[in-house]
Parts: C-alpha cells; structure tokens; sequence
C-alpha cells in the first residue's frame, strides 16, 4: 500500500466484505446505509454479480445512478442489476429496507458516487444533499412503476448489445416498467427500429428531440405522429429535411407534421438546420406554435419574402432570446423585412447569429436603427458576409451603446480582399489599425473579432484565423 496513495477505510472494508461472495450478501441486511454505495461500487468495478443482484433488492435510496458508473455500458453488469429487479418486482411487498424506484442508466449523478466514497474534491452540492436525506427519509410508498432512465442515441443500422437486451427486457415487463429517457438523437436509424424503441419508452418524459438524419419529408411525416406524443418536448431540432419531390402529396406530409406542433405545448427551443422543404411554408408551421419561444434557428435554408414577413408578424417570437438565421440568403430579399423582425424581438433579445446571409451594406445600414434598440443583446455574429469599412464604422458606432454587448464575430471588410477574392495582408492589416481607430473613438472598453470568410474554392465552413481587435 502506497503511502502517498493509501486506501481509504471503507475501500478496504468493502474489499474484505466481498472476499467472501456469500458472507457479503449475508451480511447486507445489516449493513449501515452509509456502507451500500462504496461496498456497490467496490461490487460493480469487481463484478461481483450475485453481490449485485442482491444489492438491487435491499437498495436503500429511491435512485440508483448506475450509469454514472459506466464508463462502456457493460452486459453482464445490467444482467446482474436487471435479475435482482426481477426478484424485487416478483415480491408482493417490496423488502422494507429497499427504497429503490429509479434505475437510472444515464452517464450522470457521478456526484453522488464521489460523495459517498469520500471524494470531496468535486464538493458536494446542497441539492445533492436534500435528494440523500429525501431518499433516506421516505416511508413506504403503494407500488408504483418502477422508473428505469437512459440515453437514446440512435446512431447505427442496429441496436448494440446493451440497449437490445434492456428493450427486450422492458418489452417483456411494460406493466411494471417505465422506460423513460429525457433526450432523443436520431442520428441514422431504419424508422422500422424506431419505432420499435420507442413504442417501449413513455413519450411524455422526453424534452429533448434532436433529428440529424438526411430524411425527406415523408419519412419525417412517419414520424410526427410520435413527436405530437411527446408532450413535454422542449427542444426540438430537424436537420436536413428534404423533399422528394414537390407536388399535393408532399404538401400533405407537411401539414402532418407541422399539426403535431399543436400538442407541444412546452416548446422553446425550435431549431430547423438545412430544411429544403421550408421556403413558402414557414408561416404553416408558424400557426402551429403554441408557445412563446425563448430560441429559434432557421438556417442553411432559402426562405421567400413572405417567410420573413410571417415570421415578423408571429406572436410567438416576441420574447426571443436567441435568433439564428445563419446561412439564410438574404441578398435579394426586401431590406425592410429585417429590421421589422429585429424590432418584434429587441426588447429581449440576447444572441443574433447572421453569419453568410449574402449580406450586404445595403442591408446592413437598414437594420442599425432596429440592432441599436436590441438592449439585452449579449452576442453578434456577423461572419462570413462582405460588408465594407465604411458600413462597419457606422455598424460599431451603433452598437456602441448597447451595455451587454460583450461578443462581437465580424467579417474582414471587403477593402482587405483583392479583385480575385483573395486576402491581401497588407490591406488587411491597414483595416483592423482603422478599426481599432474608430473604437478609440468611440472610448469604450471593447473586443471584436474580425475573421476571414470561408473558402469559396474549396467549400470549407470554417472561418479563418480569427484576430482580436481590443480596445482597453
């Protein structure tokens, strides 16, 4: 035993109590409360299955966090735990001592290991504290479902290993089993397999529902009718919806979809990533918002004049704390449509994302009278669009007021580049001794960063070489 490292007491307690698999699952019903998380985990990182098991059954706290101990979901670990659940379920009165009501297999609550083996590097939060003293202080509950929590990530053709085994097991114990998961990612799944996961999980627990599949928009059409069960969704994000081909039939599938917005009636984070099947019926979807959302994004998408319009006159944006319109086209359309929809949103606004919207000083001067009436806003992004030093002047002075501006992503003026589009560093260095000029000017302490657009040749996204101009 290393003295710089020593084994702590209940360590080595619980090492010598496992020696003997029979005498520790003997020795259980006696074990104080404060022993059963070290001597658990000592259990689990052995895999002591029969120790496990019989754990389950006389697991004193309503919570069970094992997947806060699961680094790789691990088989023959769920086994063990699902078998002694089994057992307690079996029982017509659950074992007084056992509070256990949730199995939670999500990679959280690694608080509550480090706490009970004695780790207090991390400390230990106050709510972490009054959920030990609930679970401890609970009389006998009437039997109830028992709650079983994970993370879906639908990433590959078939389910792995772990996640087919516990579907299965659900399947066959829906009357006393709720498998419940707060966040969905579908990330590239048969619908055929989705369907089959989630007609085993209580659709009314997720918040969360993140699609980034290339799906057109029947497909998404099979899918609505689960999403307008999910009753308590409050994040929502479909990426790369596409239609098949336009015509009456794909226009039906579009109102299938947008009609189960009227049962989410707690959303507030809506984010719609490359739609193509959007332009011309964004004031559909609209109409069916049935709450006030706090963030929107609408991006890498055409969207029509009247979208813009629909979008300005929507109640429901009116309290908005972050707009993205990143990637949205804006080059043709009306300059006055923007700063009407700036105007809905400037009493609350907090993040505005414009980045390559095709903008330029054209649109750029119409909508500084609305962005300077934006007084919450905390961070602008206007990277990627071409905008010249004379527009970016009157962009800094107009901004200047606003007192929780503290982010600032801005092009590099078109004045830097040559006739070819290609950055000339001279010039640009002249442009940023300019910029840092009209800050002083200004004679407030501020940051901005000014960045290279993406490249045109090679389709690259990504924004180059990032320069700090600050003003202290």
């Amino acid at each position: 035993m290393s003295v710089q490292n020593p084994l702590r007491l209940l360590e080595l307690a619980g090492m010598s109590l496992l020696r003997d698999e029979a005498s520790a699952i003997t020795a259980l019903k006696d074990l104080p409360t404060e022993l059963f998380p070290p001597v658990f985990m000592e259990a689990f990182h052995g895999r002591y299955s029969e120790t496990l098991k019989a754990m389950v059954q006389a697991w004193p706290f309503v919570r069970l966090p094992l997947g806060g101990l699961m680094k790789m979901p691990h088989l023959g670990t769920l086994q063990a735990v699902l078998d002694g659940l089994d057992i307690l379920l079996a029982q017509k009165d659950h074992p007084r001592r056992c509070k256990l009501r949730v199995l939670d297999l999500r990679n959280t609550s690694q608080d509550f290991w480090r706490m009970w083996s004695g780790d207090r590097t991390h400390g230990c939060s106050s709510s972490l504290m009054a959920q030990v003293a609930e679970d401890r202080s609970r009389t006998k509950q009437p039997v109830a479902p028992l709650e079983v929590f994970i993370e879906l990530h639908l990433k590959e053709r078939t389910l792995d290993g772990f996640l087919t085994y516990l579907i299965r097991w659900v399947e066959q114990r829906k009357a006393s089993i709720h498998l419940c998961c707060k966040k969905l990612r579908i990330l590239s799944f048969p619908m055929e397999n989705i369907m089959k996961v989630l007609s085993m999980v209580q659709l009314d627990c997720i918040q969360e529902v993140q699609v980034n599949c290339t799906w057109h928009l029947s497909t998404l059409a099979m899918f609505a009718p689960l999403l307008g069960q999910m009753g308590n969704v409050q994040r929502l994000l479909l990426s790369h919806i596409h239609l098949s081909a336009p015509g009456e039939q794909e226009q039906q599938h579009f109102v299938q979809i947008t009609s189960q917005f009227l049962r989410l009636h707690h959303l507030r984070d809506l984010h719609l990533e490359s739609p193509s099947c959007l332009e011309g019926c964004l004031d559909q979807m609209l109409r069916c918002l049935m709450t006030p959302l706090d963030n929107l994004a609408i991006t890498h998408c055409l969207l029509s004049d009247s979208d813009l319009s629909h979008l300005s006159q929507c109640p429901n944006i009116s309290q908005l704390k972050s707009l993205d319109l990143s990637g949205v086209t804006l080059t043709y359309s009306s300059p006055e449509l923007l700063p009407v929809l700036l105007e809905k949103v400037a009493a609350t606004l907090q993040e505005l994302y414009l980045e390559q919207c095709g903008i330029r000083d054209s649109h750029l001067e119409a909508i500084l009278q609305s962005l300077s009436h934006c007084s919450q806003l905390m961070f602008f992004s206007l990277r990627g669009n071409l905008i010249s030093m004379a527009i970016m002047e009157k962009l800094l002075r107009h901004t200047s007021g606003l007192p929780s501006l503290s982010q600032e992503l801005y092009p590099v003026p078109q004045e830097s580049y040559s006739s070819q589009g290609i950055l000339q560093l001279g010039r640009f260095a002249q442009c940023q001794a300019e910029l840092f000029e009209i800050l002083r000017v200004l004679g407030h302490p501020r940051i901005i960063w000014i960045s290279s657009s993406p490249c045109l040749h090679c389709g690259d996204n990504i924004f180059y070489h990032p320069q700090p101009i600050i003003y202290l």
